[in-house]
């Protein structure tokens, strides 16, 4: 008997021998399955690196965050990435600036495009820690961005899904790929933390203010 033939006869008797067991069916679809589940260690190893890649960002996009907080703003906060780089930062500075215009992604949208020579923000991610307003989700659909990625969502002003969703209107010519909730704890907190302090200051202006009326009087 050749090799090859011996082979295929071990082969079959190996298979028979499998089915004649109790656990032959069971063994039989594991082993049948090993390719699925390669590939499924695959994607999930693919979305494990993908949730530490947004973290990543989301976490520089809170230090923006933070800037605008220092400065008594809203606490908005955003970063976009090209290539693993960062290349556009920006930070909510509508009253500091008194500027409607002034928010995080536009201002992020206004650097990126100056770094990449172009209007267009193709291949580019977007990380906001709060989701865009109706302004802000319009300029993302301009610029082309290719992901947005938001940490927590604004149920009174949010477009990225809340309200409504201009990302992924199919009228438009660009539709925006869309994730949410990453790091969602910590940029929810910084909102908070921010108009508990806001509404302190102004119950303390307001006691102060009275107090002022009645010395007056």
């Amino acid at each position: 008997m050749s090799v090859t033939r011996r082979e295929a006869a071990v082969k079959e008797s190996r298979q028979m021998d499998m089915q004649a067991c109790p656990l032959g069916p069971l063994l039989a679809g594991i082993k049948k399955d090993k390719g699925k589940n390669k590939m499924s260690e695959k994607i999930e190893g693919f979305f494990e690196e993908q949730r530490k890649t947004d973290e990543k960002y989301m976490r520089a996009a809170l230090k923006q965050a933070v800037k605008a907080y220092e400065l008594n703003e809203t606490p908005i906060g955003c970063v976009i990435v090209h290539d693993g780089k960062i290349i556009g930062r920006g930070y909510n500075r509508r009253n500091t600036d008194k500027n409607p215009l002034a928010h995080a992604e536009i201002a992020a949208i206004k650097k990126a495009s100056r770094r990449m020579g172009d209007w267009r923000l193709e291949d580019c991610t977007m990380y906001v820690t709060l989701e865009p307003c109706q302004m802000c989700a319009g300029a993302i659909v301009q610029s082309r961005l290719t992901r947005v990625v938001v940490g927590c969502m604004n149920p009174k002003a949010g477009c990225a899904g809340s309200i409504l969703n201009l990302l992924d209107v199919q009228e438009f010519n660009h539709q925006v790929q869309l994730t949410t909730g990453v790091l969602e704890e910590e940029c929810s907190s910084i909102m908070k933390d921010f108009f508990r302090e806001l509404r302190k200051r102004q119950k303390m202006k307001k006691i102060k203010k009275e107090g002022a009326l009645s010395a007056d009087q």
